[in-house]
């Protein structure tokens, strides 16, 4: 079947079976198992109005429930001011690309240095960022520069405390980076850092707080890591550390994680947008992009004061012409991403830039203030909770450790069933795990709100 817009003729389509060693495109597929394969009518209407188009997807947008949310574990209902969307749907924001050229792309550019500079003070750390995709990434491409930093060393240890799903990413990573993994155990649901063995190790993983909300407290991490000549690195909820010791606090050579709870929407599960913090020795080392400031010298040469007397003014005088005026460039991107990939430390071309803008916003409307502030409240609202379901006598504190605004409690009870009323009470009532149940409480989440999950889990 020819297709209008598809480029390929059938003699490209011949040439390429051939070449793949199938008969036609079925045999491209052939390894698929027929029990997983659809065989049904595809449910896709005919043509439609813009109307029509609009009514259905507000239909479909209407069988989604909205749930009061009590659930994290890497994900988190922050508040999101309503300018953001506003100016995020600006179309020199939402359809620009890479600024490869700088000339032409100092806005781009100018928003990216301040994400880089807020997130830097935000970590505590000397260098940001502005490439990574998301927290698990951000967390696996850490991972591979504190191989690529070290002395034909190629073991990571990572905390039991770092959350699964970023656990999985690294092992993907690792598998095709020729990188060991060890598992640093937990002991009463913190790091043991006397378990672990730093022979020929090039760094260290650890999350905080830890995937079971428990805020740990890492003072020597860094020491031993670097008697042995490895690097530590931190995986951090972004929003948390307006409040905890940073990174740069305790040590981190690396600072990782996810900026979705500077005010990103859940949305299903992205786009998010990773970061990535780090000291200043470790610059050359770090993947993506810097965006830098420095001065341009315009109005310096004759050519550009001929020009300035050649334009007009708005008052029809000579108008003045800046020196030194700010500009900003790409300070530091390896050339091997682009033109010796094998050799490069990391592949990372493109950038989340759009969304590091999300987060700029959102920092720079919440200033310093309004981001502790919404911390505070998160952790406030978490111990209200916490408090009041053990109140009923059916939760416990799994492990007796400080906590923020997440924390896990065993029930006394089919958390499956439990998980159930609170869903048919319009709540998203924390994340199952093995032994209960990991309850989050952010800035949104109401006296009112608690109160009534409350009387739902005392059933």
């Amino acid at each position: 079947m020819n297709y209008k817009y598809f480029p390929h003729t059938q003699e490209d389509l011949k040439a390429m079976m051939e070449k793949a060693g199938v008969k036609d495109l079925d045999g491209l597929y052939a390894q698929i198992p027929d029990s997983i394969r659809f065989k049904g009518d595809y449910q896709l209407p005919l043509e439609m109005s813009e109307l029509e188009v609009r009514d259905t997807f507000e239909k479909l947008a209407s069988q989604n429930r909205q749930l009061t949310c009590f659930a994290g574990y890497g994900v988190y209902d922050h508040y999101t001011p309503s300018v953001i969307p506003s100016l995020l749907q600006r179309s020199e924001f939402l359809t620009s690309y890479t600024p490869y050229q700088a000339e032409i792309s100092q806005g781009t550019l100018h928003y990216i240095f301040e994400y880089q500079s807020m997130m830097a003070e935000l970590t505590g750390m000397d260098i940001s960022n502005a490439s990574m995709y998301d927290g698990t990434t951000a967390c696996a491409e850490a991972m591979m520069m504190a191989v690529a930093a070290g002395k034909k060393v190629n073991k990571v240890l990572v905390s039991e405390g770092l959350n699964p799903k970023t656990r999985k990413v690294l092992d993907t990573y690792a598998l095709h980076q020729d990188i060991e993994l060890v598992t640093i155990p937990l002991k009463d649901g913190v790091t043991d850092l006397s378990s672990a063995n730093f022979d020929g190790v090039a760094g260290v993983i650890v999350q905080q707080p830890n995937v079971y909300g428990i805020v740990e407290d890492f003072t020597g991490f860094a020491e031993a890591c670097h008697e042995h000549k490895a690097l530590f690195i931190m995986d951090s909820v972004a929003a948390d550390l307006a409040v905890l010791k940073t990174p740069g606090e305790w040590g981190a050579d690396i600072a990782v994680g996810d900026g979705q709870s500077l005010g990103i929407p859940m949305l299903f599960g992205g786009p998010y947008v990773g970061y990535m913090c780090c000291t200043e020795k470790l610059i050359r080392k770090m993947p993506g992009r810097i965006v830098g400031m420095t001065k341009d010298n315009r109005g310096s040469s004759e050519s550009n004061d001929e020009l300035a007397q050649a334009l007009p003014s708005r008052d029809g005088g000579r108008p003045e012409v800046s020196r030194d005026q700010r500009a900003f460039v790409l300070t530091l991107q390896a050339r091997e991403q682009h033109i010796r990939r094998q050799k490069a430390t990391s592949n990372i071309c493109s950038n989340q830039s759009l969304m590091a803008l999300f987060v700029t916003i959102y920092l720079s409307l919440m200033g310093k203030q309004g981001v502790k502030e919404a911390a505070e409240l998160s952790y406030a609202g978490a111990h209200y909770l916490y408090d009041k379901l053990v109140e009923t006598g059916k939760y416990h504190l799994v492990y007796n450790q400080p906590f923020f605004n997440e924390f896990y409690v065993k029930y006394d009870g089919d958390v499956d069933a439990l998980q159930k009323r609170f869903v048919d009470a319009g709540f998203l009532g924390g994340v199952k795990l093995a032994d209960g149940i990991l309850f989050a409480v952010t800035e949104k989440r109401t006296k009112e709100e608690i109160d009534n999950l409350v009387k739902i889990a005392a059933l």
